[in-house]
């Protein structure tokens, strides 16, 4: 049986050297082979040009480099928002977003192929989670991206396709390697890694010693209304998601994010937002307001203009700090999984370039 090869790109810079070092190389050529990854993006080794053709075709036959090639990508003509329709070296889709800010460009990545969380109103979940994707999947959303646009990323969300935490392992090396000084060096400041609460993953993470946001997917003011729309709510309660999101600013000093989908008729009432309100009084956290993203399998409806500002304002009231998140692509699939979704099913509206 053919041993496998080694995913180079999802090494840290230590086990690069401890490699080449295996390889009988000089130790300064670790450096050169992590730069070529991690800040050129090289997707081959031939692209390795100050490396010996000898070193270069003996990584080729011990090494894989994993990475995604672009299959599709929507414009927005509003606002410049980009979403990309990636494939893997299996075949697989995943969808990646660059969002332009006036504090720069902004990518939202994937983590896995498919999503098993059953959030109702994310169309990521509808066919059910495929695989984890590899630390090096992850990093080549960023590194595609940033060569496709022809400017550089500054932040980083990982609120695309897949829970953070269920691939929680190739996450955290994702982290180290994008903020590492060898690569792109993208402050861990400027990183936001989303979860729908596993509690877990939440006090596991905040022992990391990795300075980036947490946003928690909330979407309720109790736990009735959360298993409406989130089937992990039937695991964690509101209370043991809280409790650990608490534990994480204790120890990482930076203040949560919660993430609120507001859903006409379902969360979105002036009790909705006080309950909310008297949950959340006193807690180091902001509340992220999104109108809800309508999903045609799931039939949900977003509120009006007005009755959003209205549940914002009640939120202020209680001393809760409260946004209504800016929206970017609307004319384009900018919720997670729709670019992919209607690429798998044509017939069901939607294009693509």
């Amino acid at each position: 049986m053919t041993e496998a090869k080694t995913d180079i790109k999802s090494l840290y810079p230590e086990e690069v050297a401890g490699l080449l070092k295996e390889m009988g190389e000089p130790s300064y050529r670790a450096s050169q082979v992590f730069t070529w990854l991690h800040r050129y993006g090289a997707a081959a080794f031939s692209e390795m040009t100050n490396l010996p053709k000898s070193l270069r075709e003996a990584l080729d036959g011990r090494c894989r480099i994993p990475g995604c090639e672009k299959a599709a990508v929507q414009v927005s003509k509003a606002d410049g928002t980009r979403k990309y329709l990636f494939r893997l070296s299996d075949g697989h889709l995943i969808e990646s977003v660059l969002m332009r800010y006036r504090y720069g460009i902004s990518v939202c990545v994937s983590t896995q192929v498919g999503c098993r969380m059953g959030c109702r109103f994310c169309a990521s979940t509808l066919g059910g989670r495929v695989r984890d994707l590899l630390p090096s999947e992850i990093l080549d959303q960023v590194y595609r991206i940033e060569a496709d646009a022809g400017e550089r990323v500054s932040h980083v969300v990982l609120m695309g396709s897949g829970e953070p935490f269920d691939n929680y392992d190739a996450v955290v090396r994702f982290l180290r390697l994008v903020s590492d000084p060898g690569g792109k060096q993208i402050s861990l400041r400027n990183i936001t890694v989303s979860t729908c609460g596993l509690t877990e993953g939440i006090l596991r993470f905040a022992g990391e010693g990795l300075p980036v946001t947490l946003a928690l997917s909330l979407h309720a003011s109790d736990d009735e209304t959360r298993k409406k729309l989130m089937p992990v709510a039937n695991r964690y309660t509101l209370k043991e998601v809280l409790e650990a999101c608490d534990t994480y600013f204790r120890k990482t000093g930076r203040r949560v994010s919660c993430e609120y989908s507001v859903v006409r008729g379902v969360n979105d009432t002036d009790k909705d937002a006080e309950k909310l309100g008297r949950l959340l009084a006193g807690r180091k956290m902001h509340v992220n307001l999104i109108p809800v993203n309508p999903v045609t399998e799931n039939r949900f409806e977003r509120p009006d203009p007005g009755s959003i500002a209205a549940f914002q304002k009640k939120l202020t009231a209680c001393g809760v700090h409260a946004t209504v998140r800016r929206e970017l692509g609307t004319d384009i699939d900018g919720a997670c999984g729709q670019l992919r979704a209607h690429f798998l099913n044509p017939g069901e509206g939607g294009t693509v370039s």
